[in-house]
């Protein structure tokens, strides 16, 4: 009998569809406070997905939905620093 590995799905929080984990991007609060994309999937701290195109972070910026998964207010500044990763990513 042959066993599949079961696949992780995540949820994007901008477009809401799910998605294999690797196809996805995680945005990372550090336990210090801080906000950055986490290209590797791996970096301590608590994580909302998102696609990798400007589209779902727009979606999650105008939805304040990344602030309901951090449970926090995020400042412009955060969201233009998310921004520019992603266009440097894809």
């Amino acid at each position: 009998m042959v066993h599949n590995k079961k696949i992780p799905l995540r949820k994007c929080v901008g477009c809401g569809e799910m998605k294999e984990k690797r196809e996805l991007l995680r945005a990372v609060k550090t336990p210090q406070g801080d906000f950055q994309l986490d290209t590797t999937g791996k970096l301590a701290g608590r994580g909302a997905y998102l696609c990798p195109c400007v589209d779902c972070l727009q979606i999650a910026r105008k939805a304040h939905r990344l602030e309901k998964s951090f449970s926090c207010a995020i400042p412009n500044e955060v969201y233009d620093r998310l921004e520019e990763a992603l266009k440097t990513y894809a």
